[in-house]
């Protein structure tokens, strides 16, 4: 069974810092955006580096932006401006904001510690409601109700396509099976699914054997590779010549989408010709980062 939540202890931590500085490059009076503001650490990073920036923040989160922003408004004041809503609607967000052009975005695709550890159903490692959804006000349709709902075969391939679990059909079918008798509503009993069929320790697994359906659910409860393609379309209609677009990204599902649109759109010219990873010493002290991937461009 997964552990009482109370007993675990997190700390956030952004990653790649110095690699999104790097790429970002803030200049003075420049104005960026940190697309997915999140515990708010991008932020603050680009805002220390550069003290005339400032720094559009969004987020679709809204208890993140309720624990994080007072604190970086006390310190930043009105360098920092954070809208709530999608990133996928950029577009919109901006424009509301009157906002016309940046000089540069960034994105980061992770689900953070925050809401790993904040929000019903995200971490195999708790027992909680099976629910996975980042923004419930802009969403209806929990990992309970798909779980429960969706056909062995519809279960199958989401967990093969975006979770690439080798065992999909397996595992697909023993949640069929398990909710006939009873419905399954709780992390903990889909894990205990998931563990009768793939054992926890096994010589040649390196994840827990529930990482890649758990993934495979919230990519499809949040719409998430949807999301990062609108939010790609949207926002390079809104940087300014020499802006930059930079995206983090953790598996290859969104990497991918990523790599094409900058190699797709001739606007861009590409700064990371191979997607940058974290250094040995960061996923030592932050190993939130081993699989965490950044590609950069800037608009001609």
């Amino acid at each position: 069974m997964p552990e009482n939540p109370e007993k675990i202890a997190y700390a956030h931590k952004s990653v790649l810092v110095t690699e999104v500085l790097r790429y970002i490059n803030p200049e003075p009076h420049k104005i960026y955006v940190d697309a997915t503001f999140g515990g708010g650490g991008h932020t603050r990073a680009i805002l220390d580096a550069e003290p005339t920036c400032k720094v559009i923040g969004i987020d679709w989160d809204m208890k993140a932006i309720e624990e994080n922003e007072p604190a970086l408004m006390a310190q930043y004041g009105d360098r920092l401006t954070v809208l709530w809503g999608n990133f996928a609607h950029i577009y919109k967000l901006l424009k509301q904001a009157k906002i016309d052009k940046v000089d540069g975005i960034l994105a980061d695709f992770g689900t953070s510690q925050f809401q790993i550890h904040h929000k019903a159903g995200f971490s195999f490692q708790k027992d909680t409601l099976l629910d996975m959804r980042m923004s419930p006000a802009h969403q209806r349709k929990t990992a309970a109700d798909i779980v429960n709902g969706y056909t062995e075969q519809d279960l199958a391939k989401l967990f093969f396509s975006y979770g690439e679990e080798a065992q999909a059909k397996k595992i697909a079918r023993a949640i069929v099976l398990a909710r006939t008798e009873k419905r399954i509503t709780t992390t903990g009993q889909l894990v205990d699914l998931i563990t009768s069929i793939m054992p926890v320790h096994h010589e040649k697994r390196t994840i827990h054997p529930a990482t890649k359906v758990f993934q495979a659910l919230r990519i499809e409860v949040n719409h998430e590779l949807e999301n990062i393609d609108s939010f790609l379309k949207a926002a390079i209609s809104f940087l300014n010549p020499q802006g930059r677009l930079v995206c983090i990204s953790f598996h290859s599902l969104e990497d991918r989408i990523v790599k094409n649109f900058f190699k797709e759109h001739s606007t861009l010219e590409i700064l990371t010709p191979k997607p940058v990873t974290a250094s040995p010493e960061e996923v030592q002290e932050n190993p939130s980062s081993r699989s965490a991937k950044i590609r950069a461009a800037l608009k001609k």
